[in-house]
C-alpha cells in the first residue's frame, strides 16, 4: 500500500487548472494551424489566425486564454493500492480549485444555487468524478469547462431502431442549433451507451483525448470520420462565420446499454479546448 497525502493532490489541482487555463496542449495548437492550411474562407482563415495570436499572448503573458475560466470539472482515476493521509480528498481538490482562482486571478464563474445564484467568490466547488482503478497512482484530469459550449450541450434518450443514422442526426442537429455560440472550431465529445447519466460523463471524457490521434476501436474510428465530415458540411465555421471547419474533431466513447436504450451525449468543446493531467 502506498501512501500519499491529500496535499499533494491539492498543489498538483492547483498548478493543472491555472496551467490549463493559460495554455492549450500542443494537439489543439496543431489542429488550429493545420486548419488554416484547409481552410476555404479568407475570413474564417482570418479568425483562424486571432484565434491562434490569443494562444500565444495568453501563454507568453501568463493570462486567461478567455475570460471565462470554467466550472472545474476533476477526473481522479485512484489507484486501489493509494491510502491517502491528512485528510478529505474532495476537500482537498477544492482547495486547489480556490488556489488556483486567487493565485491566477481567475473570473468568478461558481453559484452556490442555480436558483438563489449567489457566487461563492472562490469557484469552487466544481464537479469531481473518481473511478476506482488497479494499481498504487493517481491520475488527475483537470477540465474548466467554460460556460457557451457547456451550455449548447445536448443528451436525448434515442430508440434503438433510430440506429447510427439517428445518433448522426442528432450530433448534426444539437452543432446545428448551437451556431456560433460556443466559439467554434470544436471539440465534440460523444458519449454513446450506458444510462442517462453515464453517457454524460463519457462524452466529457471523451473531450480528453489527444486530438489528432485515432479511436482503438476501428468501427468507432471510422463513426467519428463520417460524423467528422457532416458537421464540418454544416458550414458553420470558426465563430460562426462560415467556413468548412466548424469542428476539429469528434470523439466518441461507447459503453453497454439496455435493450430498450439507446442513450447519446454531445458535449460540445469550444476552440479553446483547456485540460491538463499529471499522475501521482
Amino acid at each position: 500500500m502506498r501512501k500519499l497525502n491529500v496535499q499533494n493532490v491539492s498543489d498538483a489541482i492547483n498548478e493543472l487548472l491555472q496551467k490549463a487555463c493559460y495554455e492549450l496542449t500542443p494537439d489543439i495548437i496543431r489542429a488550429l494551424e493545420n486548419t488554416v492550411k484547409t481552410e476555404t474562407s479568407l475570413e474564417a482563415c482570418s479568425i483562424l489566425e486571432k484565434i491562434l495570436l490569443n494562444c500565444r499572448i495568453a501563454a507568453d503573458e501568463k493570462l486567461p486564454l478567455c475570460q471565462d475560466t470554467g466550472l472545474t470539472v476533476v477526473f481522479i482515476d485512484l489507484g486501489q493500492n493509494v491510502l491517502l493521509t491528512g485528510g478529505n480528498l474532495e476537500e482537498a481538490v477544492w482547495e486547489g480549485v480556490r488556489r488556483a482562482t486567487k493565485e491566477g486571478y481567475l473570473r468568478l464563474s461558481v453559484l452556490n444555487d442555480p436558483l438563489l445564484r449567489k457566487n461563492t467568490g472562490d469557484n469552487s466547488p466544481g464537479v469531481l468524478h473518481l473511478k476506482i482503478v488497479p494499481g498504487d497512482k493517481i491520475k488527475i484530469m483537470v477540465v474548466p469547462k467554460g460556460g457557451g459550449s457547456e451550455n449548447m450541450s445536448r443528451m436525448k434518450m434515442l430508440n434503438p431502431s433510430d440506429g447510427e443514422e439517428g445518433v448522426i442526426r442528432f450530433i448534426e442537429k444539437t452543432v446545428s442549433l448551437a451556431g456560433g455560440k460556443p466559439c467554434p472550431p470544436l471539440v465534440i465529445g460523444v458519449g454513446l451507451g450506458g444510462t442517462f447519466e453515464m453517457s454524460g460523463i463519457l462524452a466529457k471524457r471523451a473531450l480528453l483525448r489527444e486530438v489528432g490521434s485515432s479511436n482503438n476501436d476501428p468501427d468507432t474510428a471510422r463513426l467519428e470520420k463520417v460524423i467528422l465530415e457532416r458537421v464540418n458540411k454544416i458550414g458553420i465555421g470558426p465563430m460562426g462565420f462560415g467556413g468548412n471547419t466548424t469542428a476539429l474533431a469528434v470523439h466518441v466513447k461507447r459503453y453497454p446499454c439496455h435493450i430498450a436504450s439507446l442513450p447519446v451525449a454531445v458535449n460540445l468543446q469550444c476552440h479553446s479546448a483547456r485540460h491538463r493531467e499529471v499522475i501521482l
